[in-house]
């Protein structure tokens, strides 16, 4: 017999974090703590976004109590009783596996044994033109030749900062997304989406507002610049639903936060319809913490992607989880040494 609890903190942001949904200051964190008679424990984070997660609604926290009162019902009444609440889902299958493999194992391969690791991009937070520039700055120097700028808040100071980007580092030399977050109209698109190409930007996400299907998929018809889908993706949940609507948008790529998507097992259906229709994909994490970061490193190193990854470093705020992750450069791996040293006390970041 299972027993389960879930505790919840508050991590405060080293820096505010300027994103589309306005600045940060600090996040709600919930841990589900899920123990076996034998008095081993399985951790996970349900990561709940405000303002971007389908389950950010009052009864969040009754919800998890649900889950704490029924946790010996078959998973898959668990999934069909959650599948609104994609953060807890993530947080359950975390915990889940966490108890099966104990220490701050989640998902056992190469990674998890210091054997290898996972390339990752460099994010650009939103702020001031000085404040974007010394951050790319600082990127490049570590070594990432994949990094990541949130636009559309001032557009031709953006567009002025990526012209002065390239002039200094080609395509071959250096990878550029870029993320809208649904910033651009369905007629202004078109236009900011021929500068990104002379710009010889790899992709742009979410580059209008998502629900409008037939304007989006006109855009990725037509663009000079791969589209990826982020935000279209979150509240869908039937698997049939996933398909029609990415074999009616033909996105190019589509951004996975298990968090948002329906977990590890959304995200896994996701994949399955974006290969089926040769979209491409890769993994973002979504201001985790390191509880939840260390296991979509874990999930995300067993999908065998060779892109760049979009996965947080847990550097972001004052204080964090321990974390066996370590990052050297743009490469996150995984320190066997350190993954006993997992407790449930907040540490400097």
């Amino acid at each position: 017999m299972l027993t389960a609890t879930f505790k919840k903190y508050t991590l405060t942001f080293k820096n505010p974090a300027g994103t589309s949904r306005g600045v940060l200051y600090d996040k709600e964190c919930f841990i589900l703590y899920i123990q076996d008679e034998n008095g081993r424990t399985g951790r996970g984070e349900c990561n709940l976004f405000r303002g971007l997660s389908p389950d950010d609604v009052p009864d969040y926290e009754e919800q998890l109590v649900w889950l704490c009162t029924h946790i010996n019902l078959p998973a898959e009444d668990i999934f069909g009783k959650l599948k609104k609440f994609p953060s807890i889902l993530f947080g359950y299958e975390q915990a889940v596996a966490n108890l099966m493999h104990g220490g701050s194992v989640y998902f056992p391969s190469n990674f998890t044994e210091g054997k290898d690791n996972i390339r990752i991009n460099g994010l650009i937070w939103m702020g001031t033109v000085d404040y974007m520039r010394t951050q790319i700055q600082r990127k490049i120097s570590d070594g990432f030749d994949c990094i990541k700028l949130n636009i559309g808040t001032d557009w031709p100071a953006e567009f002025q900062i990526l012209s002065e980007l390239r002039k200094d580092f080609p395509a071959s030399a250096l990878e550029i997304r870029v993320d809208a977050n649904g910033a651009f109209s369905a007629d202004e698109a078109p236009k900011i989406l021929d500068q990104l190409a002379s710009l010889q930007i790899h992709s742009i996400e979410q580059p209008i507002k998502a629900g409008q299907s037939a304007a989006m998929a006109r855009l990725c018809h037509n663009t000079p610049v791969p589209v990826a889908l982020d935000e279209e993706l979150i509240g869908v949940h039937d698997e049939e639903t996933k398909h029609e609507l990415l074999d009616f948008i033909r996105p190019q790529y589509i951004i996975l936060k298990p968090a948002l998507v329906g977990g590890f097992r959304g995200a896994d259906s996701w994949i399955a319809a974006a290969e089926n229709l040769q979209i491409g994909w890769w993994i973002t994490s979504a201001l985790e913490s390191n509880i939840g970061l260390n296991a979509l490193a874990q999930y995300t190193y067993r999908k065998h992607s060779a892109m760049p990854q979009g996965l947080g470093t847990g550097a972001l705020y004052v204080e964090n989880f321990p974390t066996p992750l370590r990052l050297d450069g743009q490469y996150l791996s995984f320190e066997p040494s350190l993954q006993n040293e997992s407790t449930d006390q907040l540490v400097p970041g």
